[in-house]
């Protein structure tokens, strides 16, 4: 059977399509499966709620993929052919604590420092040793997670050749908290830095978190909460318009269901065989001559073909992967934005705002959520409001508003808890109450309409978030390098020769970062024999071929 591309590609999530288009610039066709009716799996913008109010779908903020090569070269041209721009709201967050206290994070640093010196002096001159003392060793960090496993040193032999390495390679296996605590005394203050430490849904009691109390404070103090202007979405469609530019298609609403072996033994096709392409749920085959390449949850992937396919610690590993943190959304279409009143009279709006617990409460959440207890109050909450900056986003005067936060998947039965329809109603006005604490002037006079995701919706809305939880899964010492998703398997290449894997299950995880996608095109371009630094540093050529 002829092929129908060099490269089928199973989802069409950022990574993915990031994959595909390093794939493209070499030369090759790639064709790009997604089960959804558009493309970007958490990278979408839709309109949700009503006409000209774009809803970004999952993620909004883009901080981290801001240092990826992919941008900082523009190896693809996204930004200089395909007009993708992004602003960096100031202020960066502001949040608010019990007692009616609050912080703002400004993007000049002297004045979040001034900030901080507001509650405890000491606690300011800790945030800037903070910033310092990570700024020394970010290069180490970055160039780990945008180095495939196998392809260049470990994060621990980039440390262990600066100087002051061993105290980072303590800090990295400790948790967000035991770092907090140990710089910060102040308990507000050490509420904000978990607030901003909780937002990758990274349990901060969890080992291996502590870099999370550096790593995204300094790129949030460098570059704020960044968003891209006309929503996510505008990542994926100059994605989409460079492959289809370069030879490639997307095709929406083909949902892959099985891998195509050949060469397996067997009736059922067991005893190995060569990955050659995929089929759908419709029943459809794709082909592809080189190989395939998937962004499918490793835990689903694992079902597409025969047991006998995969080793034993892949099995093991799937077996007990843990699928991470599930989350909870509340997206609103408002008349106006969330205004936070502070106890000295000021008023307050952010893009990124938010209310948080104590320290205990942020710590008791973590813990609730790992044993499966519903979540009944307000630990932690996200308030999103990115038309603040990009009023591109909704009608004149209008804005969109998203509230993010955690919660059990299973709704726990001897509680007597209705279905997550109702449940999750109930919860959504539980966090509205909860803001309207800071935010008397949110009322629901300002509200023209909304939607309610609980993890059960988060999971149909997209098969990847299995359990609602939108980074691909739990990135503690168990799950990171060369463990991620199993150990042996963690460079992209997997057990089935011709099968690749790229997203959030692979290293260095979840979160819209692009490192997943433009790893996985290292690995591929090295083994197709070409030198992956000269295919990702090569200008583009316009126009194409």
């Amino acid at each position: 059977m002829d092929a129908d591309a060099d490269f089928v590609v199973a989802g069409a999530g950022h990574n993915s399509l990031i994959a595909a288009c390093y794939l493209a610039k070499a030369g090759y066709r790639c064709l790009v499966l997604d089960a959804r009716p558009v493309p970007g799996g958490g990278c979408t913008t839709e309109e949700l709620l009503l006409p000209g109010y774009g809803i970004d779908t999952c993620a909004t903020g883009h901080t981290l993929i801001r240092v990826n090569p992919l941008l900082t070269g523009d190896e693809l041209g996204l930004i200089s052919h395909y007009g993708l721009r992004y602003i960096d709201p100031d202020p960066v967050a502001h949040v608010a604590f019990p007692d009616g206290e609050q912080l703002t994070m400004w993007l000049d640093r002297d004045r979040t420092v001034a900030e901080i010196a507001r509650f405890d002096k000491a606690d300011a001159a800790a945030y800037q040793r903070l910033l310092d003392e990570y700024d020394e060793v970010k290069s180490a960090f970055s160039g780990s997670q945008f180095t495939p496993v196998g392809f260049g040193p470990s994060l621990d032999a980039r440390l262990a050749e600066h100087p002051r390495g061993r105290v980072w390679q303590r800090r990295r296996q400790l948790s967000a908290w035991d770092v907090i605590r140990h710089e910060f005394r102040d308990r507000r203050v050490q509420a904000f830095m978990l607030w901003m430490a909780f937002q990758t849904n990274q349990a901060v009691d969890a080992p291996g978190s502590g870099v999370l109390a550096y790593s995204l404070i300094f790129g949030r103090q460098q570059r704020s909460w960044s968003i891209i202007a006309g929503g996510s979405g505008q990542l994926v469609s100059a994605l989409t318009r460079y492959l289809e530019d370069h030879g490639g298609t997307v095709r929406c609403g083909e949902r892959v269901t099985r891998l195509l072996l050949d060469g397996a033994s067997g009736a059922d096709g067991a005893g190995g065989g060569r990955c050659t392409g995929v089929e759908t749920a419709g029943g459809r085959q794709y082909r592809a001559a080189r190989a395939v390449l998937s962004t499918i949850h490793v835990t689903q992937l694992r079902d597409m073909a025969p047991a006998a396919s995969w080793p034993e610690e892949f099995h093991y590993s799937v077996d007990t992967y843990d699928v991470g943190i599930p989350g909870f959304g509340v997206y609103l279409a408002t008349s106006a934005p969330p205004v936070f009143l502070s106890n000295d009279g000021g008023r307050h709006t952010a893009v990124s705002a938010g209310t948080t617990g104590w320290p205990e409460d942020i710590i008791r959440l973590g813990q609730d959520l790992r044993a499966g207890r519903f979540v009944t109050d307000v630990p932690w909450l996200l308030v999103a409001t990115p038309t603040l900056a990009d009023p591109s986003r909704a009608p004149q005067g209008k804005h969109t508003v998203k509230l993010l936060s955690q919660q059990v998947y299973e709704l726990p039965g001897p509680s007597g808890l209705p279905g997550w329809d109702a449940v999750k109603q109930e919860h959504a006005a539980r966090q509205l109450d909860h803001l309207r604490r800071f935010a008397p002037e949110f009322t629901d006079d300002v509200i023209d309409a909304r939607l309610v995701k609980s993890p059960a919706d988060y999971e149909q809305l997209n098969l990847h978030m299995v359990h609602g939880a939108f980074h691909g899964g739990d990135r503690g010492v168990a799950q990171s390098g060369a463990l991620r998703p199993v150990p042996g398997w963690a460079s992209h290449r997997m057990p089935i020769p011709g099968l690749y894997q790229t997203g959030a299950t692979t290293h260095p995880g979840g979160s819209i970062t692009g490192a997943p996608g433009r790893n996985a095109a290292i690995v591929l371009l090295h083994d197709l024999g070409h030198d992956p630094a000269e295919v990702l540093s090569a200008p583009p050529t316009w126009p194409p071929g």
